[in-house]
C-alpha cells in the first residue's frame, strides 16, 4: 500500500546562503518497509551487469580425441575410446559453464517505486542548489570544492550529485574527485543512492524527478 509523502526543501545559491523560496516534492511511497523492491531492484542492476561470456569445451569441441587409445581387451587397463574424455587431463569439460545472457525482469511501476522510497528514507542526506548546471562555466576542480565548502558538503563521505543535464564544465570538474558520482536525473538509480551519504540536487533534477519517477 503506498501512501503520499512530501519533502520541502530550500535551495542554496553557490555560496551556500538559503534562498526566499520553498519547493516541495510529492512522493507516492510505500507505508511498510521497501526492503523487497530494493533488493528485487538491485538484483535486477547487478545480473544485468554480467557479461556471461564465460566458456568451457565439452568433449565434442576439444580438438582430437578421433582415435581409441589403446585395443579394447587384453592389456588389463581400463577401457577408453578418446583421450579427450572428461576423465583425461586435457579433455572436455563436464556440465560447464557456456555462454549466456541473464536478464531479471522487474516492472516499472515496482523500480519507480522503490526508487521514490529510498529517495523518501533518505531526505535528512538531500542539500538542494540553484543553478549548479549552469554555475560552473569552467572545467575547474578547485571551483567546484569551493561550492561544496560554502554549501558544507563533506565530499569524504560518498556523494551523489544529480543534475538535469551533465555539462562537459560539470563533468571535468568532478572526475577527479573519488568520493564522488555526477549523475542525470534520468539515470538516476537506486543503486547510487543507496551507497551515497549525501545527495546534491538542484531544482532542474527535482523537475526531472517529478516528471520521470513521479506519476
Amino acid at each position: 500500500m503506498t501512501i503520499q509523502k512530501f519533502i520541502t526543501y530550500t535551495p542554496l545559491d553557490i555560496n551556500g546562503k538559503e534562498l526566499n523560496e520553498n519547493h516541495e516534492l510529492k512522493l507516492d511511497v510505500l507505508e511498510n518497509s521497501g526492503n523487497y523492491l530494493l533488493h528485487k531492484d538491485l538484483l535486477r542492476h547487478y545480473s544485468s551487469q554480467k557479461q556471461g561470456t564465460v566458456s568451457t569445451k565439452t568433449r565434442s569441441e576439444v580438438r582430437g580425441g578421433g582415435r581409441k587409445p589403446w585395443r579394447q581387451k587384453g592389456t588389463g587397463r581400463a577401457r577408453a575410446g578418446s583421450n579427450r574424455s572428461p576423465l583425461w587431463k586435457g579433455g572436455g569439460v563436464i556440465f560447464g559453464p557456456k555462454p549466456k545472457k541473464t536478464f531479471l525482469k522487474l516492472n516499472k511501476k515496482e523500480r519507480q517505486l522503490a526508487l521514490r522510497t529510498l529517495l523518501y528514507n533518505k531526505k535528512n542526506n538531500i542539500v538542494t542548489i540553484a543553478n549548479l548546471e549552469d554555475e560552473i562555466k569552467e572545467p575547474k576542480t578547485k571551483r567546484f570544492l569551493k561550492v561544496c565548502q560554502d554549501c558544507k558538503i563533506d565530499l569524504e563521505q560518498k556523494t551523489l550529485l544529480v543534475v538535469s543535464k551533465k555539462t562537459m564544465p560539470l563533468k571535468l570538474s568532478t572526475q577527479n574527485l573519488k568520493n564522488l558520482e555526477l549523475i542525470s536525473a534520468s539515470n538516476l538509480n537506486t543503486l547510487s543512492l543507496l551507497k551515497a551519504k549525501q545527495i546534491i540536487l538542484t531544482p532542474l533534477a527535482i523537475n526531472d524527478i517529478k516528471e520521470i519517477y513521479c506519476d
